[in-house]
């Protein structure tokens, strides 16, 4: 049968709750510094931005808000991407860290409200004769049932509320770094794709070309071995069979090596059909949603940025790690309280007047501490100057990475178009040079500088279609994007809401 508490027993519970309910309403004031957001140490628009004279044109459009997999839209790229989203360690850890930090502000603001335990005991105790007040040998027992709780800071001053505002923004702070992580993850896996696929596009210019010298070099061996080529003639052929066979090799090295990136990107090996065979077509890259964005971008398109985001998280939990430095220098307030009922037989435990309690207020003024608590501010409020520089150097990276990727982008289009046409030039050279070679009017050394320029040219190509797609991914990453997978997709999860 289960005791119940007469209401002489329950008094003592209603004693208990006094000074709980008082300590709840005593809200009591914060120390902490009102935050202001420091203000940009950047231009208002981006410089290599040609457009950024008009302001009328520019843009309010936030890359953040346009989907990766409206930027790459190779459903190859896509799939690879999406498996390095799963599968990647330090995305994963990033997730983790989030976890930590959540629990971590949970511990922070439990200590906004007392800790309840209910405890029961039992005290036994002989005394000897000889020690008696009675002459005779004395037993005693006691038996206690209480609820209560121990040294319940009253937080009159905001010290516990500013260690839990900083625990909120480190927490805030940490899914800030796991979008961070996101974006780099993602601009990572595509640039590591791209380059595997620009080198395969080189290896099989260099086989190409390794398979036609090899042909010209067997004919020209044929004359040789006829009379009519020299040895010259014959060691110049074999050069350039040389040379390719060793671009060759090294960029089947160089394949295997951009392999392995990636795959160490996406966190486990990939199947045949997710490595690419090429560069994909440029003209895609002309259609992505960033190529269209007009000039004039305004700056404060870095606010989205999630570096940028986590520094402001950090600035804000070393500012309210102030006001706990402050709160040092107040008095504190301590509660401890108990009420049950005792008795010093079990059978007793829960009878009319058994009830007891207790209430232990204690206040404790900082008189003398050699200076700690001065110099604990010192520390929070130099942390937060620190935290002001790293904010602002973070803007300021930002502004210089978004403007180089725009300088570039001006020139991109112009230097592919230039390259196309040099490549043209040098193919129509080449194509003359064979003529006029086979006709005996040059040499074959003339021939070989016409076959090396064109193949140069082939190679220099590849590498500038290679520009323009990583700077795509680039200006994407640099502007913030990179964080949801389609426009317009809502963002769920760790990051939807502000706190937990």
């Amino acid at each position: 049968m289960t005791p119940s508490l007469t209401p002489h027993a329950a008094r003592p519970f209603r004693v208990l709750m006094t000074p709980l309910l008082v300590a709840m309403l005593l809200g009591g004031c914060t120390l902490m510094p009102d935050y202001q957001r420091p203000a940009a140490p950047v231009a208002a628009h981006f410089s290599g931005d040609t457009g950024a004279a008009t302001t009328a044109t520019a843009t309010t459009t936030a890359v953040a808000d346009i989907g990766w997999r409206d930027v790459f839209t190779d459903p190859v790229l896509q799939d690879v991407i999406a498996l390095a989203l799963a599968n990647n360690r330090d995305l994963r850890v990033a997730v983790l860290n989030i976890e930590k930090a959540r629990a971590q502000y949970g511990v922070e603001r439990a200590a906004l409200f007392p800790t309840i335990n209910a405890a029961t005991s039992e005290s036994a105790s002989r005394t000897p004769a000889d020690l008696s007040a009675t002459g005779r040998a004395l037993t005693a027992r006691s038996y206690t049932a209480t609820l209560g709780f121990s040294a319940y800071e009253l937080d009159l001053f905001g010290r516990v509320r500013s260690l839990k505002e900083q625990a909120l923004q480190s927490f805030l702070s940490t899914g800030e770094a796991r979008r961070s992580t996101q974006i780099s993850l993602i601009a990572e896996v595509a640039t590591a794709w791209l380059t595997l696929a620009s080198d395969q596009d080189r290896l099989r210019l260099a086989r190409d070309t390794l398979a036609s010298q090899s042909s010209s070099y067997a004919l020209t061996q044929r004359s040789a071995e006829l009379g009519s080529a020299s040895a010259l003639t014959l060691r110049q052929a074999q050069t350039s069979v040389e040379s390719a066979r060793v671009d060759v090799e090294s960029y089947t090295a160089q394949v295997d090596q951009d392999r392995n990136a990636l795959v160490l990107l996406v966190g486990k090996d990939l199947p045949q059909r997710l490595l690419p065979n090429g560069l994909p077509d440029t003209a895609l890259a002309a259609a992505s949603p960033l190529a269209t964005i007009p000039p004039g971008l305004p700056s404060e398109l870095l606010q989205r940025r999630a570096d940028i985001v986590e520094a402001e998280r950090n600035l804000r939990a070393a500012n309210a790690n102030i006001g706990a430095a402050r709160a040092a220098f107040y008095p504190s307030i301590g509660l401890t309280a108990d009420a049950g009922t005792a008795s010093a037989r079990l059978a007793g435990l829960f009878k009319g007047g058994s009830g007891s309690w207790s209430f232990v207020p204690q206040i404790s003024l900082p008189i003398f501490d050699g200076g700690a608590n001065q110099a604990n501010l010192d520390i929070a409020t130099v942390s937060r100057d620190i935290s002001v520089a790293q904010y602002e150097k973070a803007i300021q990276t930002a502004f210089q990475e978004v403007s180089d990727a725009l300088a570039q982008r001006n020139t991109l289009g112009r230097q592919l178009q230039a390259q196309e046409a040099l490549v043209e030039a040098s193919g129509e050279a080449y194509r003359l040079s064979q003529a006029r070679f086979n006709s005996g009017v040059d040499s074959y050394l003339t021939l070989l500088d016409s076959q090396r320029t064109l193949y140069s040219a082939q190679k220099t190509l590849i590498g500038t279609q290679l520009s323009r797609w990583t700077n795509l991914v680039t200006f994407y990453k640099t502007l913030g994007g990179g964080w949801i997978e389609r426009t317009g997709t809502p963002v769920t999860g760790d990051l939807a809401t502000a706190a937990p």
